[in-house]
């Protein structure tokens, strides 16, 4: 499966708070921002920008957007992503809406990643 891929210039960041917690403020705004609370954690994935210091935070990350919207039924698209990047070394995570899927990279390794999607026959924009 080949795909269309679209490199976000923003630098993104996933940070942990308690369950409990609020949902803050600072948390919304910006191209893309996602809030999950489960039982355990609420994680919140938005711009490292928007961050205040002190708070236990992974990244900076940068995002690819698989160009949609996606059919619901479509399989391997993921995968298709996943299995060149992880032979290239580079970790990711995944985000998931109703019309695409986001994956998140490591931002010293976007230069590998995307050398690693192009080998895989993706176009990266």
């Amino acid at each position: 499966m080949i795909l269309n891929l679209e490199l976000l210039a923003s630098a993104f960041a996933v940070v942990r708070l308690d369950a409990n917690e609020p949902v803050p403020a600072w948390a919304r705004g910006g191209v893309l921002w996602s809030i999950t609370q489960t039982a355990e954690e609420l994680s919140i994935v938005c711009a490292s920008e928007r961050v205040p210091p002190g708070l236990r935070t992974e990244g900076p990350f940068r995002a690819l957007k698989v160009r949609g919207p996606l059919d619901m039924a479509m399989t391997g698209v993921l995968a298709s992503i996943a299995d060149p990047l992880a032979a290239a070394g580079v970790s990711i995570f995944a985000l998931s809406t109703f019309d695409t899927d986001y994956v998140f990279l490591p931002e010293a390794k976007v230069e590998a990643a995307l050398s690693a999607l192009g080998l895989a026959g993706h176009e990266v924009v």
